[in-house]
């Protein structure tokens, strides 16, 4: 398997290309658990997850990072997904964890995938937001992109910016302790049986006649800032120099996310009054 990842340290870049061997993604995961449903495929260079009726699987990096570029190629379950949760996100851990989640929730033959965002800051979440995507994610492999820096939080699938979940510029200065910038993250990849929330509410169940569910996990990147010992000052400090923390959506990319969020989203956090009265501080400056 060969993984790019370029690791700043300081000041100097680090560039790492494993080969292709099944050492090789040990080398830069490890197996939180469903160890026997994660399948290596040395000749196309990626992993493979498996849903089983007994248990799923998930993987998370060995290195820690505060911001940066997080991607992957994912070809999702095709046919009857329903039940199923497929994801790729980023987190650190305890009670007051920081995680920025991509997840992919299944449905039944024919009907479109949902992606289901949430970012997590000092353990607080519920800033969900839900979409369907405008192409076949199991027709062929998709690239989906986190890009995380020391003012913005945002999702990119196949180049085209989807969703802003979390920019911090003016939050920052009224509410410094709700951004994500103390806490180093490690990147994971997970596949569940969310059955009783993921379709329709928990409405659809998971089909295990269709079973075992498989996602394909292909040509990981991680651009980003590599944390030793939970010392974050370095990645603080020197983010100027640092080509994501550059990243910022020119007016043609505010134009295609405001179209596929008009078209596609379903669901925002920050419209739902039910839930949320007064909506959360960040929705104040999100709003595009």
């Amino acid at each position: 398997m060969r993984t790019g990842s370029t690791f700043i340290l300081g000041s100097s870049i680090a560039l790492v290309l494993l080969g292709s061997c099944f050492g090789a993604f040990y080398q830069d995961f490890s197996v939180d658990w469903g160890g026997e449903n994660i399948i290596f495929n040395e000749g196309v260079n990626g992993v493979d997850l498996r849903l089983t009726k007994i248990t799923g699987a998930r993987f998370a990096s060995r290195n820690s990072f505060l911001f940066g570029a997080f991607s992957v190629n994912l070809k999702l379950i095709a046919g009857n997904s329903a039940g199923t949760v497929c994801s790729f996100y980023l987190t650190s851990y305890g009670e007051s964890h920081d995680e920025i989640d991509i997840e992919f929730l299944g449905n039944v033959s024919g009907q479109p995938y949902v992606l289901h965002t949430n970012v997590f800051g000092h353990g607080k979440g519920e800033r969900e937001q839900r979409m369907f995507l405008w192409f076949d994610p199991t027709a062929d492999f998709h690239n989906y992109t986190v890009f995380w820096n020391h003012r913005l939080v945002t999702y990119v699938c196949c180049g085209t910016w989807i969703i802003l979940p979390f920019e911090s510029s003016e939050i920052l200065k009224k509410y410094p302790n709700t951004y994500l910038n103390t806490q180093a993250q490690v990147v994971s990849g997970s596949i569940f049986d969310g059955s009783t929330w993921a379709t329709r509410g928990g409405l659809i169940p998971t089909d295990w006649n269709s079973a075992p569910f498989i996602v394909k996990y292909r040509d990981f990147s991680f651009n980003a800032c590599n944390v030793v010992n939970n010392n974050v000052a370095h990645c603080k400090q020197n983010n100027a120099k640092s080509w994501w923390e550059a990243k910022k959506l020119d007016r043609s990319s505010i134009m295609r996310l405001r179209s596929v969020t008009k078209k596609y989203r379903f669901y925002d956090y920050c419209t739902d009054k039910a839930r949320n009265p007064t909506p959360p501080a960040e929705c104040r400056y999100n709003n595009l």
